[in-house]
């Protein structure tokens, strides 16, 4: 079971609940030891004061603030605590926006948020549930470690998310950062129009089982070659600049292929060589031109950039029907023009269960009938 990295309250309005913050995601990075070359010495680091070289004990250290050359104001932990907001305890939710409104480039951690009890399921559901039908992130600030956090926090199946965010100080103007940027729209005509192709061919959904973390499968089979007295086998270079003059020519190149590998159900790439491709890529979908759709068609556990509670469609009115309605498709063929965002929508609207953790092709599946029907003769 896992143990909460903080404890507090989270407040809307006046209704307090009070949580716990768990970690949402693991690190599965191969970690190293430092030794010394030609030996099996272990490198330790240690806090030693600089003036007199002893060693100093964790307790015996403080925070200073460098004031003027060689002066410090000493300040102590408790005295932080002091300071902070509620008491460095509390997650208050200043107003509601919606998850589309923040930009990918704000977020940062996410965690988990529990209640610390029984008693409090019902008020913290009650949040929960609110946040899902609004579709809407309560902005908050808290303190931890004394830092404080940005933080967005939204509706997941049967949890809370909180995600910390980054402040408007922190991120940077990429005009002013970058050494070169597009002065005007780059492309024109025809090779716009296949750059458009190639992105439909390239389409599937969200699947994040589907990709995995390569260089570190790599870096365990080097040490396990090194330790077997293996050869060690260079990874390849990667692939050269496109010509500006045989872009077109890539450009179809890389839409046959990707249209080929849909139909024999893999296909290759320069960067990751062959991999599966799931059966919808390479058919044209509502969802390819369709930015807050697309944004919004998945549930994440983490985010990297702007995890989305899948609720939101681009589409409208269509999408915002009431359930039952004789104007919504049910037949496979016209479900399957509808994007992921308004499939998820009529899911929700007609409760179907698991939702949140099914592709596309499956909520298409579900809404025909075809999942239920499966489910029933199972259960004969």
């Amino acid at each position: 079971m896992a143990r909460a990295i903080w404890t507090g309250v989270i407040t809307f309005g006046l209704v307090t609940v009070p949580v716990g913050l768990f970690t949402a995601t693991e690190d599965h990075t191969v970690h190293f030891h430092q030794l010394q070359r030609g030996t099996s010495d272990r490198i330790r680091n240690r806090r030693v004061n600089e003036r007199t070289g002893e060693e100093v004990g964790s307790d015996d250290i403080v925070k200073g603030f460098e004031a003027g050359e060689g002066e410090y104001v000493v300040v102590e932990p408790d005295e932080l605590d002091d300071i902070a907001p509620g008491r460095s305890r509390t997650i208050d939710i200043s107003d509601f926006v919606g998850l589309d409104e923040i930009e990918p480039v704000y977020f940062a951690r996410t965690y988990y948020l529990a209640p610390r009890g029984k008693e409090y399921l019902k008020v913290y559901e009650l949040l929960r549930t609110a946040l899902e039908k609004a579709d809407k992130a309560g902005i908050a600030t808290f303190v931890m470690r004394s830092k404080q956090y940005l933080t967005a926090v939204r509706a997941e199946d049967k949890v809370l998310v909180l995600q910390t965010l980054h402040w408007a100080d922190e991120v940077r103007d990429p005009e002013k950062e970058l050494p070169e940027l597009p002065s005007g729209r780059a492309g024109r005509g025809r090779e716009l129009d296949m750059a458009v192709q190639l992105v439909g061919a390239l389409t599937s959904p969200w699947d994040p089982a589907r990709y995995r973390d390569t260089y570190q499968e790599k870096v365990r089979e080097l040490v396990r070659a090194k330790a077997e007295g293996q050869e060690i086998t260079p990874a390849a270079e990667p692939p050269r600049a496109t010509n500006v003059v045989d872009l077109m020519d890539v450009l179809r190149g890389s839409v046959e292929r990707a249209r080929s590998g849909s139909r024999s159900g893999s296909r290759s790439s320069p960067e990751t060589g062959d991999r599966p491709a799931p059966g919808t890529r390479g058919k044209s979908s509502p969802e390819t031109g369709d930015k807050s759709a697309s944004r919004a068609g998945s549930k994440p556990a983490s985010r990297g950039p702007a995890p989305r509670t899948g609720n939101r469609s681009a589409s409208g009115s269509a999408s915002r029907s009431a359930p039952g309605s004789g104007s919504r498709p049910r037949g496979k063929s016209e479900l399957h023009r509808l994007s992921k965002a308004e499939l998820y929508r009529r899911a929700a609207d007609e409760g179907l269960p698991g939702r949140s953790k099914m592709s596309r092709d499956q909520l298409v599946d579900a809404l025909s009938g075809g999942g239920r029907r499966r489910k029933k003769k199972a259960a004969a």
